[in-house]
């Protein structure tokens, strides 16, 4: 989920109910005549469904509207659903599953890795959004820092946290001596970078660098994934004990949230319109770029040749491995089972063929 924020991308807490679900009938059309067959609630009542994110309601969570918007969540057999975002300066996701104040959130390998290391937090990611990092260093054209070896001699704005460990691990992967730099601690605005007070700026790929190419700035961006850090983000976090007792729960949460991705990739419009206009419509979104982050998130990070295999939410074996290489370069030795959990998952494609 943000690293590129305080949320480690895992996150924060915030409150904010969801809109009601349309009927079965009305939303087959809709949402572009979606032809998933209707979940099976078979009469399951798991109350209110509680779904920590990992940053504020833009379009980045848009599987997730559709799965409300559409009606998915209360076919699961949800009678209601509380998309909580998050933020700068709440709590963390991880800390919001562990004390139950929500079902499922959004995080990173990055971001659950040090509370289960070491806190013993009994988390496991169970699906993700991304099958790549949104992480860049972003620069102005006049400037670029497009490879690794272009930051030597840079200043570069990095936010404290998780994403001060992502950078580092960037440039422990790559060669590049730290002090062959300057790490400048800054927010989450970018206007650091416009003003000449930093040269690179930590940021998304889908936030914060086409905030500044609408603004009508000239980028440049050093990929992370690209470059040694093929991780995977805004993936879905819940506890040892949820899988244990609440396992039904889980799995129709991850099948209406799997139907609304499917709306959402076929419809980033769609996408952009359930952002600004009714789940972030108090947050004054550019519906402009609402669209455009819909457009690369689909196109770059939530679709692969991976999930066109496996499916959409899907983490493959070799996906995992390279993860966990990763996550032991920042200092976390884990197993893959210390850290996923993809039975649900297999469980739910199984029992739903149509839906991969």
């Amino acid at each position: 989920m943000n690293p590129s924020r305080p949320k480690n991308r895992s996150t924060t807490a915030r409150t904010l109910i969801g809109t009601l679900a349309l009927s079965a009938v009305l939303m087959a059309t809709a949402c572009g005549g979606s032809t998933e067959p209707a979940a099976e609630a078979a009469g399951a009542d798991y109350g209110t469904l509680e779904l920590n994110l990992s940053w504020i309601k833009n379009a980045e969570f848009a599987g997730e509207y559709f799965a409300d918007a559409n009606g998915y969540y209360t076919e699961a057999g949800f009678s209601e659903v509380n998309l909580i975002a998050g933020g700068p300066g709440g709590t963390s996701t991880e800390s919001m599953v562990l004390s139950g104040g929500a079902l499922v959130g959004t995080s990173s390998p990055m971001g659950v890795a040090p509370v289960i290391a070491e806190e013993d937090g009994p988390l496991k990611i169970i699906g993700t959004t991304y099958q790549k990092n949104p992480f860049v260093i972003i620069s102005l054209a006049g400037n670029p820092i497009t490879t690794p070896k272009d930051l030597s001699g840079k200043r570069i704005g990095v936010q404290a946290g998780v994403n001060e460990t992502l950078f580092d691990a960037l440039l422990q992967v790559n060669g590049i001596d730290p002090g062959s730099l300057e790490k400048v601690p800054v927010q989450y605005d970018p206007q650091p970078l416009v003003n000449g007070d930093v040269d690179g700026f930590f940021g998304y790929l889908t936030n914060e660098a086409l905030t500044l190419e609408l603004a009508g700035h000239q980028t440049a961006a050093l990929s992370f994934a690209d470059n040694g850090l093929p991780f995977i983000a805004e993936s879905f976090v819940t506890s040892d004990e949820n899988i244990e007792t609440r396992r039904e729960e889980l799995k129709a949460f991850l099948k209406a949230t799997l139907r609304g991705w499917k709306d959402a990739v076929g419809d980033a419009e769609e996408s952009a319109r359930l952002a600004v206009e009714v789940y972030g419509a108090d947050l004054n979104l550019d519906r402009a770029k609402e669209i455009r982050q819909a457009e690369e998130q689909n196109s770059k990070l939530v679709v692969s040749a991976e999930t066109e295999a496996n499916g959409l939410l899907s983490i493959s074996d070799p996906l995992i491995k390279e993860n966990l290489s990763i996550l032991k370069l920042a200092g976390y030795d884990l197993a893959a089972e210390d850290i996923f959990d993809m039975s649900l998952l297999t469980e739910v494609y199984e029992e739903n063929p149509e839906l991969k």
